[in-house]
């Protein structure tokens, strides 16, 4: 925990804060490196050095202490330490290490201090964390994630991560993107010293370029030829400035992408510049739950999928995990599987339109899923809820095979685990090899209602024809969903996807007499006179009243619980004594305290509430006095 380290603003593991130093740092933000060792014009993060040729801790302190007092207390302080290669084995390390670690306990009340990590020791308590040998992991994509996720993992949420020797501009966002917090320029300088110009897009000798692809002031004043006939020290500084802008230019559309969540798109086209960024991406989807944790359960903007990444990423693969065990389809013997649509909710798509009125008076007897890529299926009760009404992506007619499998095996997943007595599927194309793929495996017949267009006259009869016969033949239960009952389904489904097992305590018989009200897609549950929650079309969940969440913390999840207090707005982290794990950012959370029960949306996830010290860890919405 930190007194000097806030969060503003999150998009997953990367982070906008802020340093409270003197002046303020705000985060992610790109330190001078050769500023950092000088006392005369110190700036806002000052390095202590080495042990080398300490002969104690009193020495250490003693040089602490005389920093401290020339830097002032608004000047963060990065402890003595001893920095080696990450490959280095720890058994080396202990033969030539004078310090374990220098504790600085005399002087960590002065001011914010910073401290050396590494790979399999306890963190001290710091405000910055220095990963040692930031960048001699270049290129090695496997070993660079396993150490960022264990220095993450190990370091309390509220500190900052500090890559030095490591930032360029075409990797920035990939390293915010992970969770670092403060990178420094000392590549930009190296690189302007050895003739390399630096972009977004890589890196360019300065021989090799005819025109600068850059127009900040310092390269519109020049050309590259100009430059060439300049003296080494000069064609240095030249470079040096530009390079500095180039970093800093990313740094800010970045922090703009995050502040609109949309980093994650970005990146997976930056990652394109190197290997080994693209492999970073690949690896960090794989660490499922340290990037999950960290991501919101919905976005106020569109999901993107137009890369074949998109299929793993978190939001895609918590859509299909939560449906997959979940989710309750609705009691009828009939699926109807139908293709996805441009428009958002498929419902109001004219395909769709038209499936609607072809299934007519039948449609009460069906249940109805879309196959889409790159969501795998989508019910029809959950085509409101993030991100099936608010993704987009690039459509062709061909699909690759990695699509495939993906959609196929979400498929094959949900028909192992709930069978029909009849499968019915309105589909053509890549769509239909999906289907017979996974009845193939399953050994399940599925009838096809269509040849070449899916909306013709022909296919459109064919479909209803096709349901007419199996809802009016004797083996038929004729089970049906009414209008009513319809609205409840819809309403249940989005709660079980959104509170698991909770949503029970919200349809159970001891509830009493439940009903929705209001028109599509603005629905309220109602149990009496009594509201329990509202559904909120923007992202597809529930937004539930205080007396919803008294049923729904029965189940004793999505609970946060706070010291003996009267709220009077948002919750702070530091009032938090305990938070379900399983809370993720823009969940719907109860809290509850001994004076106190409110409801709100969290800001951060259950297990950052506890152990932050600073932000906002709950927006509370209502507030029922105990």
């Amino acid at each position: 925990m930190t007194r000097y380290f806030e969060i503003e603003q999150r998009d997953g593991a990367a982070r906008i804060g802020k340093l409270l130093l003197s002046p303020e740092l705000h985060t992610p933000c790109i330190l001078n490196a050769a500023k950092l060792g000088r006392l005369e014009k110190p700036g806002p993060v000052i390095d202590a050095g080495s042990f080398w040729g300490v002969k104690s801790d009193a020495e250490l302190e003693a040089r602490v202490k005389q920093i401290r007092e020339k830097a002032g207390k608004g000047t963060l302080i990065i402890l003595p330490h001893q920095a080696y290669p990450p490959s280095i084995p720890v058994e080396s390390l202990e033969k030539v290490q004078k310090f374990t670690a220098f504790k600085g306990e005399n002087v960590e009340d002065a001011g914010p201090t910073g401290s050396l990590l590494r790979m399999g020791e306890q963190p001290e308590k710091t405000d910055l964390y220095v990963m040692e040998g930031a960048g001699t992991l270049e290129n090695n994509a496997r070993r660079f994630l396993e150490t960022v996720i264990e220095f993450r993992n190990h370091i309390p949420p509220d500190t900052a991560l500090y890559a030095p020797n490591l930032a360029l501009p075409e990797n920035i966002a990939m390293l915010v993107y992970l969770g670092v917090d403060v990178l420094d320029d000392t590549r930009a300088e190296i690189a302007a010293y050895s003739d390399i110009y630096l972009t977004a897009a890589g890196s360019f000798y300065l021989d090799s370029l005819t025109e600068f692809p850059c127009r900040c002031r310092v390269c519109a004043e020049s050309t590259p030829a100009d430059l060439r006939k300049l003296p080494k020290i000069e064609r240095a500084k030249f470079l040096s400035a530009h390079n500095k802008n180039a970093l800093e230019a990313e740094l800010s559309l970045v922090r703009e992408r995050i502040r609109t969540g949309t980093l994650r798109e970005y990146v997976e086209g930056q990652c394109r510049v190197r290997p080994w960024l693209t492999a970073l991406l690949r690896l960090g989807d794989f660490e499922y739950s340290y990037l999950e944790e960290r991501i919101p359960a919905f976005r106020q903007n569109q999901l993107l999928a137009d890369t074949s990444e998109a299929l793993s990423r978190v939001e895609v693969v918590r859509f299909a995990r939560r449906i997959q065990e979940k989710y309750t389809p609705p009691d009828l013997e009939i699926l109807v599987l139908l293709p996805c649509a441009a428009r958002k909710p498929y419902s109001i798509s004219q395909s769709h339109q038209k499936f609607i009125l072809a299934l007519g008076k039948y449609r009460k007897f069906v249940h109805e899923v879309i196959l889409t890529s790159p969501l795998g299926i989508v019910p029809r009760e959950l085509e409101l809820t993030y991100p099936a009404a608010h993704y987009d992506t690039a459509v062709t007619g061909h699909w690759d095979e990695e699509e495939k499998a993906w959609v196929s095996g979400c498929l094959e997943a949900y028909l192992s685990k709930y069978r029909y007595k009849a499968i019915v599927a309105h589909v053509e194309g890549a769509y239909r090899e999906i289907c017979e793929r996974s009845a193939g495996k399953l050994g399940i017949e599925i009838t096809y209602t269509a040849t070449g267009s899916l909306v013709s006259m022909e296919a459109l009869s064919n479909l209803k024809k096709t349901v007419e016969s199996i809802c009016t033949s004797e083996s038929f239960s004729r089970k049906s969903l009414n209008a009513e009952e319809d609205k409840k389904n819809f309403m249940r489904a989005i709660a079980e996807y959104q509170f698991g097992e909770g949503a029970a305590f919200l349809f159970s018989e001891e509830t009493g007499k439940l009903a929705v009200k209001g028109r599509f897609p603005k629905y309220q549950l109602f149990s009496g006179k009594k509201q329990l929650a509202t559904l909120v079309p923007q992202y597809g969940m529930l937004a539930l009243s205080l007396e919803g969440a008294e049923l729904v913390l029965k189940n004793k999840k999505y609970l946060v619980k706070i010291d003996d207090f009267l709220p009077r707005g948002s919750i702070l982290a530091p009032g938090v004594i305990e938070a379900d794990p399983g809370i993720r950012p823009n969940d719907e959370v109860i809290v509850l305290g001994k004076k106190a029960l409110c409801v709100g949306r969290a800001m951060m996830s259950g297990e950052e509430m506890v152990k932050s010290s600073r932000g906002v860890a709950v927006d509370v919405r209502h507030i029922k006095k105990l």
